[in-house]
């Protein structure tokens, strides 16, 4: 029954997985990473600490929350287990990984075919479009038809999936790839950019808490991401695990009462 099933979790087969593992025992599966979890149980999870909504460290009381720490903690318990949070980033994610820091990687995770290439992924939980960010004094970036255009410096965080998104879609603007330890908002209010690219979680961090900021905002679909949870290729009982894990959330509520909490009901993926 074991061989059958390692069959069936190919590309495009997932479906399959979800009917039959959804509600399962995750115990009834083997492999590497999901005996040592049994083992130890410890849960290692990847997160980027400075993801609002998502996987966000408060700088005042340094306690981690979001959607992710949420949904992290019901993945622990489905595994009878407790949570290691391991410090990530977008541009370390793909290393993290691999070379065993964590266990899956937890922090909205846009399904770019470069990541999907190094790392396996679950079915999408959410999805986002891309938003500009800009400063309410700026006049050189008004509305979304001012971004593109000869002179305007468009900032991206470097590592994030709005980088090769953007490389590919302006065509006279000149983008700006802001590395660790700048940040974009430093670099907008600094005026060395004139907007920034971000996604929807993040846009709402400064929306919530910088009266500077405005959002501009695509009168059409852009470039919509879905997002998902990752782990190591190579492993395909793991995989099987976290998305039958997936798979209860959505269909038990437990997704959109976190996404709620959080303020990202708008874009879950039921």
């Amino acid at each position: 029954m074991m061989m059958t099933m390692m069959q069936w979790l190919k590309p495009g087969a997932r479906a399959i997985t979800r009917l039959l593992l959804a509600g399962c025992a995750t115990s009834a599966l083997a492999g590497p990473v999901a005996d040592r979890v049994q083992s130890q149980s410890v849960l290692r999870v990847c997160v980027w600490p400075d993801y609002y909504g998502v996987t966000f460290r408060h700088p005042r009381t340094q306690q981690l929350g979001g959607i992710d720490i949420d949904l992290s903690g019901e993945l622990a318990r489905d595994l009878k287990a407790r949570v290691e949070y391991v410090d990530s980033s977008f541009p370390t994610l793909i290393d993290d990984l691999n070379q065993d820091r964590c266990d899956v990687a937890m922090f909205a995770i846009g399904m770019l075919p470069q990541r999907m290439e190094k790392l396996a992924f679950t079915q999408p939980y959410l999805r986002s479009d891309i938003y500009g960010i800009t400063t309410k004094t700026n006049t050189v970036v008004r509305q979304w038809s001012d971004i593109d255009k000869p002179g305007v410096l468009v900032g991206v965080q470097a590592g994030t999936f709005m980088e090769p998104i953007m490389a590919q879609r302006l065509k006279h603007a000149t983008l700006v790839r802001i590395q660790l330890p700048a940040t974009r908002e430093r670099e907008l209010t600094a005026g060395r950019i004139d907007v920034f690219m971000t996604d929807y979680p993040y846009s709402r961090r400064l929306m919530d808490n910088a009266d500077w900021a405005r959002l501009i905002e695509s009168p059409e679909p852009f470039s919509v991401l879905p997002y998902g949870y990752a782990v190591k290729r190579g492993d395909a009982a793991w995989l099987a695990t976290v998305e039958a894990f997936v798979a209860r959330i959505k269909a038990d509520g437990r997704l959109q009462r976190a996404a709620s909490q959080n303020g990202l009901s708008a874009i879950v993926v039921r």
